[in-house]
């Protein structure tokens, strides 16, 4: 066993020594294994691409359609109602000067009958006194007395009396033409009667309220606008109301029965800020909304209609028109660029709308917008647009075969 431990012992470890690095050396010169880089993927992402436009901004609000004049008939004089207009209905469309409702005028004939008599009466006694005082002037003259004649002589107090009786006649004359007149009731325009508080056989007195009528010559409708509308917009003064520029609407209302498109005109500013809700009312109008005037081919246009409005504001050019979504709070976009990287852009928003936003710089025509929400996106990762080819993955380059000999030498 000694021998064994102090010969064959070391041998056996020599031998073992040499076979591993014979088998160290083999392994070193054999092929070495291939060695894949994994490549950078690219993040999948919806692009849309920048489009450069000119128009006209539009600001929104919305109102109700109120008639521009609308009248509150009364009863200037009592009396019972004899007759009524078969138009003087709840919706009836009367014209111009139709008399709606007539108020017994016999008392009113006789009033207007007793004061022509008494202004007869009276230019008869201005005429006698008239001509008494000329026939006294004759007689002083006659007489040949020296002087001119007093008024009492010449009967001048008496004249002026008459004169002034005849011209309360005059007067009393037209107050009993216009009571009679005021026996018709009716309006100065051709319009539509809302509401009918009277009907024939009703006594009535003077300031009774009788109905009320409304004009449908023009349609007004009050359209509130903040601070933020108005800074997109050119609208009348209403101080200078010599300004003839108006600003287009269009106007739009849903429903089977109210529902259509018309086309409407800013005339007016109300020129003062609602306490309440700090907004300012601008006034669109409609000509001849129910279309009876042969003004207007649009479709009716019914009072007390709700309606929406887009009106149009000023000019902007060369913005680039984007998805709302798009923007950032930071006000940047993503972009994909020709290479197919991403990049953060700043952008300088002209107006930012609910459904878009418009951008002055920042972006240029024909660029890319990522659309995908990106929770921490990163400049530089490689994008793969949706409906193009996916661009080559990024990889390490090989090294050449004689690099490699040289390694598995080393």
């Amino acid at each position: 066993m000694r021998k064994f431990f102090k010969y064959i012992l070391p041998l056996l470890l020599i031998a073992m020594s040499v076979l591993a690095v014979i088998a160290m050396v083999t392994v070193a010169k054999g092929k070495r294994p291939e060695i894949k880089e994994d490549a950078s993927p690219a993040v999948r992402i919806d692009a849309i691409p920048a489009e450069v436009a000119s128009l006209n901004f539009s600001v929104y609000s919305q109102g109700t359609v109120r008639p521009r004049t609308e009248t509150a008939l009364v009863a200037e004089v009592p009396g019972q109602i004899v007759s009524v207009s078969e138009n003087f209905i709840a919706g009836g469309f009367f014209r111009e000067g139709e008399v709606l409702l007539q108020i017994d005028p016999s008392d009113y004939e006789t009033g207007l009958l007793s004061a022509q008599a008494a202004l007869a009466a009276r230019k008869a006694q201005y005429s006698e006194q008239k001509a008494r005082s000329e026939q006294a002037l004759k007689d002083w003259n006659n007489l040949g007395r020296q002087g001119e004649p007093s008024e009492l002589t010449l009967r001048l107090p008496q004249l002026a009396e008459a004169k002034a009786a005849v011209q309360a006649a005059e007067a009393k004359l037209q107050e009993a033409r216009r009571d009679l007149q005021r026996t018709r009731i009716k309006v100065p325009y051709d319009g539509l009667v809302r509401s009918k508080l009277v009907d024939v056989g009703q006594f009535v007195g003077a300031g009774t309220p009788l109905g009320v009528t409304f004009s449908v010559d023009k349609a007004e409708i009050r359209l509130p606008l903040s601070n933020s509308d108005m800074a997109y917009l050119d609208l009348p003064s209403a101080t200078r109301l010599d300004r003839t520029e108006r600003v287009p609407v269009m106007l739009t209302a849903d429903g089977a029965v109210t529902g259509g498109e018309w086309s409407a005109e800013i005339v007016r500013t109300e020129g003062v800020v609602d306490e309440a809700s700090r907004v300012i009312y601008a006034v669109a109008e409609v000509i001849d909304p129910y279309g009876v005037l042969g003004l207007s081919q649009q479709a009716e246009l019914k009072m007390g209609s709700f309606v929406r409005a887009e009106i149009q504001g000023r000019r902007a050019d060369d913005v680039v028109v984007l998805p709302r979504a798009v923007l950032r709070p930071d006000d940047t976009v993503l972009v994909a660029n020709d290479e197919r990287k991403l990049e953060i852009r700043q952008v300088s928003v002209v107006r930012a709308e609910p459904r878009k936003v418009y951008i002055s710089a920042g972006v240029e025509g024909g660029e890319l917008i990522v659309t995908t929400s990106m929770d921490a996106p990163i400049p530089g990762t490689l994008l793969a647009v949706t409906g193009e080819d996916p661009p080559a993955p990024l990889q390490e380059p090989e090294p050449e075969d004689g690099a490699a000999a040289k390694e598995s030498e080393q």
